[in-house]
């Protein structure tokens, strides 16, 4: 794609302005391509918020509106970066415990990443720089022209764009030239060829589930991105389970789910085990277990999970725990089964959007010295601040019923509210009408049900 340098001028000097202003009153001289031009200021202020690093370079092609909305983010393409960095560093192939490079014939030096499913190309463009050489494949010969602009604009020297089908590439192992191809990354894309959105991993393009056996054959680690719509539980089971899976990680960024991401690699890396029983990387060779990693911009809970889905708490010696969603449940008869205790409900917690996903609850409660309120709350109490608590916090100024009295009572002077309902018979409208308070305000009003069964409102105030 070339932009005139008329029109680079003309973009150069309007980035900052309004674009429907300027398409309707800017006047636009000669040699001056007007649609090309406000699309690519419209592309530079939407790069503002997401892609910060790719604004400081000039010369950056952006892709219309509707790609620039899906393209993944500085954020979100930094942290597959450091991932990756980190596989290649902890991988440990001599089995004698130490840090070395994943190939014992291979240095730092001699990496290779491919990038099957190229797209605008931010992913690959952060990701690359932790090799030493990259290869972006995309089967769209426009945005390999723009990928290969944009590369060159951002200082990319050792990366190669290659216009070609992704599934042809693995299939045919048209790559082989490259001698140590460390990872491979693939954003199947969710669209069907009607163009319908689809989910399940088997129903996009390319199909990683029926080329997972190349792929891992190809190379040592296979990263795939996926919808954050759909269920890791299954995502890692239709990937082969803990033969495959190496690492979960549910990625947000401000508090909402933006990916999924799944490491997979062959029977010949972590599960190996050394001489006391452990991979390189520290996990158990006798009893496979997945790394997990909740992501919620920089706070990042870790734990495993074995063959079973039970949870591992890697913070408590590495002993099992029960799983969430049943644990508080089951004994609800006991003293412990619930926050009942008045004086637990001086703060109140409420999970990042990674944590909720990953449904690790009870190991909430115990890396962090709280209580779920009930069962299905997914809200927690303690008699304590927790000042690294991997989500929202508040301060509790009062716990009530659903009677009018206390009602009454303790929303006396309340006239707005934010309100949150979890495992409550009422919606948010409906209890906002209820409780005749405004949206908005510094209050904030959590319904949810107890571990006893009762309703109950928590009138907080937010830390955090």
């Amino acid at each position: 794609m070339d932009i005139s340098p008329e029109t680079r001028e003309f973009i150069r000097a309007h980035r900052d302005g309004d674009v429907r202003d300027l398409a309707l009153h800017a006047k636009a001289g000669d040699g001056v391509d007007m649609t090309t031009a406000l699309e690519q200021i419209d592309g530079w202020q939407r790069a503002r918020t997401k892609l910060l690093d790719w604004t400081a370079h000039d010369g950056i092609i952006y892709p219309p509106h509707i790609s620039m909305e899906q393209c993944s983010s500085q954020t979100t393409a930094l942290y597959k970066a450091d991932v990756a960095r980190r596989l290649m560093a902890s991988a440990d192939p001599t089995g004698n415990g130490t840090t070395t490079p994943f190939d014992t014939a291979a240095s730092p030096a001699d990496t290779t990443l491919i990038d099957l499913t190229g797209g605008f190309g931010v992913d690959f463009s952060y990701m690359a720089r932790a090799f030493s050489r990259g290869i972006y494949v995309e089967r769209q010969s426009h945005l390999c022209e723009v990928a290969e602009h944009n590369m060159a604009a951002l200082g990319l020297t050792s990366v190669r764009v290659v216009n070609a089908d992704s599934t042809k590439i693995i299939v045919t192992g048209a790559y082989d030239a490259d001698p140590s191809v460390t990872m491979i990354f693939v954003d199947p894309a969710r669209r069907d060829s009607h163009g319908a959105r689809t989910y399940a991993i088997a129903d996009c393009t390319p199909d990683v589930i029926a080329l997972e056996p190349l792929l891992l054959d190809r190379a040592r680690y296979v990263m795939v991105k996926l919808s954050p719509m759909l269920d890791w539980r299954k995502a890692v089971h239709d990937l082969g389970g803990v033969e495959f899976v190496r690492e979960v990680h549910i990625v947000s960024t401000g508090n909402e789910c933006k990916e999924l991401l799944i490491v997979l690699g062959g029977s010949s890396d972590e599960h190996v085990g050394d001489g006391d029983g452990s991979d390189g990387d520290g996990i158990n060779a006798d009893n496979r277990h997945i790394r997990m990693y909740c992501v919620n911009d920089s706070n990042i809970v870790e734990y495993h999970i074995d063959e079973s889905g039970e949870i591992i708490d890697i913070g408590n010696d590495d002993e099992n725990i029960d799983d969430a969603e049943n644990a508080i449940a089951d004994d609800a008869d006991s003293a412990d089964a619930g926050a009942t205790d008045d004086a637990e409900y001086r703060y109140l917690y409420e999970p990042n959007a990674s944590i909720m996903k990953a449904g690790c609850f009870t190991l909430i409660e115990r890396r962090y010295g709280v209580r779920q309120i009930g069962a299905n709350s997914h809200l927690f109490v303690s008699d304590r601040p927790v000042t690294d608590f991997p989500g929202r916090a508040f301060a509790v100024d009062a716990v009530t019923g659903m009677g009018k009295r206390e009602l009454k009572t303790v929303l006396a002077g309340v006239t707005h509210a934010n309100i949150a309902t979890r495992n409550f018979p009422m919606n948010v409208a409906a209890l906002r009408r209820k409780l005749k308070v405004k949206d908005g305000g510094s209050t904030y009003i959590f319904a949810t049900t107890d571990a006893e069964r009762h309703h109950v409102l928590l009138i907080t105030r937010k830390m955090r």
